[in-house]
């Protein structure tokens, strides 16, 4: 038998340390090659690590929630296998921790079933009063205790910070931290817009994806930025440089159950509002699932977020660093306007940008809602090319 080091491999450029979200084995298991040994997360996708030789696990560099650095040894294996490495230092087990059993006190006054009936329900003697001759416990003693204690609930959860969790935490900490953000919201009439949609979707072939709003305001933004090069920028604050860019990767905050992650489009540029709408689809399911690559959840230019399905008026987005806008969609309601001296009523939604204010000016961030406003607002121009 000999001794096998498995260490924690790279995965990513980039990437120095992982956290382990998922681990399937433990010491003294038997495994299989390409038996899956650890889920380890980077940058907010899991990485499967299967094992690279029949054998016994003998050691474990961590468990669930443990950071873990690039080239540390995840595992040692006792093997058959012809690859052999330095054995690890033996480690000492901890003593497993005594338990201790709380006791009936033996010097209050009370019958064996009341005792038995505390005892089952963790309950402490001394701390009920005893209204029986000489201060004998009764049981009607413990149900008033039970029942003045019942709705006064003092439990407190603690919830380790782990995984997606953990890294949605340390970017939103990192942004609000470092960038000055300013956020304008405008009031965009939707009307229109809403019209279009509908007569699109009545005419869409059997293979088309329904239309929603977002294919629309996303070709909105590809447009905006194309003018707007500073709002689809990264700026690192190290080296004080700003790369601007000319393909417009448009992330997508998505809900899943893990937690907030941010699907990108690539190249947006180049698509129509149809490929738009079946690349929603495609990378919102796997977000939600899990199945999204690192490709697919890394590289965003600027970022749209969306919670008008939910309610609320206005949102003030926070900025996915290190990018340098953020679009928020908010709800869409039925509003009276005032048009032509008339009242009349019209589709309207509020839009909300958040800025980096170090790169952007207030008067450009400002300009650009406006420019995704007029857009919106008189559709047909999203079909048109810049000049």
């Amino acid at each position: 038998m000999t001794i096998f080091e498995f260490k924690l491999p790279d995965l990513g450029e980039g990437v120095v340390t992982s956290e382990i979200v998922e681990l399937n084995v433990k010491v003294g298991q038997m495994v299989a090659e390409d038996d899956v040994l650890i889920g380890m997360m980077t940058d907010k996708a899991t990485v499967e690590l299967p094992s690279p030789v029949d054998g016994k696990i003998i050691s474990i560099a961590g468990d669930v929630g443990d950071i873990i650095n690039v080239g540390t040894v995840l595992f040692t294996f006792e093997t058959d296998a012809e690859q052999a490495a330095i054995a690890p230092e033996t480690s000492q087990q901890e003593p497993p921790k005594s338990q201790t059993t709380s006791q009936p006190n033996p010097d209050v006054l009370a019958s064996p079933s009341l005792r038995r009936r505390a005892m089952d329900l963790d309950v402490d003697l001394l701390s009920i009063t005893g209204t029986g001759p000489s201060g004998r416990l009764k049981h009607e003693d413990l149900d008033n205790l039970i029942a003045a204690t019942a709705t006064k609930n003092s439990e407190i959860t603690e919830i380790p910070l782990r995984g997606v969790r953990r890294k949605i935490a340390e970017a939103m900490e990192f942004s609000k931290r470092n960038i000055p953000h300013y956020t304008y919201v405008e009031e965009v009439d939707l009307t229109e817009l809403e019209k279009l949609r509908a007569q699109l979707n009545a005419d869409r072939t059997p293979d088309q994806p329904k239309l929603t709003l977002l294919p629309f305001l996303i070709k909105a933004m590809v447009k905006a930025v194309a003018k707007f090069p500073q709002c689809n920028s990264h700026y690192n604050q190290e080296t004080n440089i700003i790369s601007q860019f000319a393909a417009a990767h448009i992330g997508m905050a998505t809900n899943t159950p893990t937690g907030l992650m941010v699907p990108v489009i690539k190249h947006a540029e180049a698509m129509d509002i149809w490929q738009y709408a079946e690349k929603i689809l495609d990378l919102a399911e796997k977000a939600r699932t899990g199945k999204a690559s690192r490709d697919e959840l890394s590289g965003s230019t600027i970022s749209i977020t969306s919670l008008g399905k939910i309610g609320g008026l206005v949102s003030t987005p926070i900025i996915n660093a290190p990018e340098t806008c953020i679009i928020g969609i908010n709800k869409l309601i039925d509003r009276p306007m005032a048009i032509d001296c008339k009242i009349i009523i019209r589709k309207m939604m509020n839009i909300s940008g958040s800025f980096d204010h170090r790169i952007v000016d207030g008067y450009d961030g400002a300009t650009m809602i406006q420019y995704i406003k007029d857009l919106l607002e008189t559709p047909i121009t999203l079909f048109i090319d810049n000049p």
